[in-house]
């Protein structure tokens, strides 16, 4: 009799995830803006600034996907507009980024203070008007208690998203406003409060690591180790403008009766787009998961997959323009990129693929079949 019970258990949890809901997500590393980008996006007759371009070419992807979340590593403090150190840019990105499918936004990042009180305000004002969620940076304490966890729901299925940074590059954080900073009685008391949302993932997002070293350290391993311990699912890394690898585990949770319970920990997703041109640094990746829930009210990660991104800096129309290309698009075609691009992007694949085969843990890449015309998951 246990045996025929056990065996419709299991036939009935088939069938009920065969009866599923889905939710697809796909993650961006640091959107930063040099000077040179800034200029790149000015129109001089206009005299307005316009970023449509740069997302052209992944637009279609980000698109597809239920949350598209990704690391704005800049203020949106206004004129007079900077890069490198102390960035400002302007609110035409936030726009681009909408316009291109960005639904969602982290702003806790070293970068978080550059322009002070007056720049931590003004972002979340403009990301306010234009309707683009967000968290990580707040106006004040009483704000953060309100929107530190981002909860987002689509087709059935809730995720708590919640972002910290290591730091904000030694500038103090202004009083009244409130910069997520990673410590740990801080996370513990975060997912708790997120627990009481009932959401089926809880996700953090994290400024952290060495940067341009392309192995995570041992703060980075630490700190994702203490956030799956506290009951996250799944944590995603940025800042160090390289890529680092991406690890899909199971492992038993003794919090919770325990159940085998899937982690995802993306160390870093390297640069989407910046001025930054030197090797390994040219480029980043988006990651996707999709989630399934199941009639029985269970979610589990259905697939976990990435995309190399690769930023092609080009002469048009008499200056520089940056376009963020689906590497998988452009690597084999003939025309599409002049001789020294095609050559710096497949130098930047060739690193990628190299270093995620030595330490990806069950994370494959998402490739472009031009004969089917869709992406499909290695």
């Amino acid at each position: 009799m246990k045996k025929i019970i056990v065996l419709f258990l299991s036939i009935y949890a088939q069938f009920a995830f065969a009866q599923n809901s889905e939710m697809s997500l796909v993650f961006i590393g640091d959107v930063m803006q040099h000077m040179p980008q800034i200029d790149a996006a000015y129109d001089s007759s206009s005299k307005t600034y316009n970023y449509d371009s740069c997302f052209v070419y992944v637009k279609p992807i980000l698109q597809n996907a239920d949350v598209a979340i990704a690391n704005l590593e800049i203020t949106l403090a206004g004129k007079p507009y900077s890069g490198y150190p102390q960035f400002s840019a302007p609110d035409a990105l936030a726009r681009g980024l909408k316009n291109a499918g960005i639904n969602y936004l982290v702003t806790a990042n070293n970068h978080s203070c550059d322009r002070g009180k007056s720049g931590i305000i003004r972002t979340i004002k403009v990301l306010d008007s234009l309707g683009i969620e967000h968290t990580g940076t707040f106006v004040d304490s009483l704000e953060r208690e309100k929107k530190n966890v981002l909860l987002i729901e689509k087709n059935g299925i809730r995720v708590a998203i919640i972002n910290y940074t290591y730091g904000t590059n030694g500038i103090p954080i202004p009083k009244p406003t409130v910069v997520n900073i990673i410590e740990k009685e801080k996370i513990t008391n975060d997912v708790t409060k997120a627990k009481a949302l009932r959401p089926d993932k809880i996700i953090l997002v994290v400024h952290w690591g060495n940067e341009y070293e392309r192995v995570p350290n041992a703060f980075q391993k630490d700190i994702a180790k203490f956030c799956f311990e506290q009951g996250a699912d799944i944590v995603i890394g940025s800042h160090p403008h390289v890529l680092q690898q991406f690890e899909y585990t199971q492992r038993i949770d003794t919090l919770d009766d325990m159940k085998v319970k899937e982690n995802i920990v993306v160390y870093s997703l390297g640069n989407y787009v910046s001025n930054q041109r030197d090797r390994y640094k040219d480029g980043g990746a988006m990651v996707k998961i999709v989630l399934q829930k199941n009639l029985l009210g269970q979610t589990k990660i259905k697939e976990q997959g990435y995309f190399l991104t690769w930023v092609n800096k080009a002469f048009v129309n008499g200056k520089n323009q940056y376009y963020i290309l689906p590497a998988s698009q452009f690597e084999n075609t003939v025309g599409k990129l002049d001789a020294t691009a095609l050559e710096k992007l497949k130098l930047f694949t060739e690193d990628s693929r190299s270093l995620f085969k030595e330490h990806n843990k069950s994370f494959t890449e998402y490739k472009f079949d031009f004969v089917k015309n869709e992406w499909r998951l290695e």
